[in-house]
């Protein structure tokens, strides 16, 4: 258990801090929250012609409400809780892979969902945006990254034997 703590530990702050650094804002962070911010304008786009992005900006062209997509609200705090406890617990590397992998595109889904409700009720109500936006959301972004590690440790390899590895992969679809 100590040992997981410190890895644990360890790893949060490398990832923090390297998603901190001027080249890692530059390199990672900025075009992955651009390219997120584009992603939910096209989704947002098959139901609404009214919107257009800049950027990490998402605005609607029929009132002139916009939300930038800011550190803290591009999921990637969340992915570098996940992936730091992943890669803590003792694992196989395969194992290991496919949570980072399947916990990526579980926590980007719920914040894409996150971004587009937000950018809708920014419209509706700015009180409400602001109370969703501060608590609601951010509060389950890291319990959905808290569950989906608990869910992956139940899938964990066990010694002398591989089967919930193979349970993961089956239930993902690739085994």
């Amino acid at each position: 258990m100590q040992r997981f703590v410190l890895v644990f530990l360890a790893l949060l702050v490398g990832l923090f801090t390297f998603s901190q650094l001027p080249w890692g804002q530059r390199w990672f962070v900025e075009p992955f929250t651009t390219g997120l911010a584009s992603f939910c304008t096209a989704l947002v786009s098959l139901f609404d012609a009214e919107v257009a992005t800049w950027g990490k900006v998402i605005q609607s062209t029929r009132n002139g409400f916009a939300i930038e997509i800011m550190a803290g609200c591009n999921g990637v705090e969340a992915m570098i809780v996940l992936a730091s406890a992943v890669l803590a617990f003792p694992s196989t590397w395969r194992h290991k892979l496919l949570g980072i992998g399947l916990g990526f595109v579980a926590i980007q889904a719920l914040n894409v969902v996150r971004i587009i409700s937000l950018f809708y009720l920014g419209q509706w109500s700015l009180t409400a945006f602001q109370w969703f936006h501060l608590y609601i959301w951010q509060a389950l972004l890291i319990l959905e990254a808290l569950l989906f590690w608990l869910i992956w440790l139940k899938y964990a390899p066990r010694p002398g034997g591989n089967g919930p590895d193979k349970a993961m992969a089956s239930a993902a679809g690739l085994g």
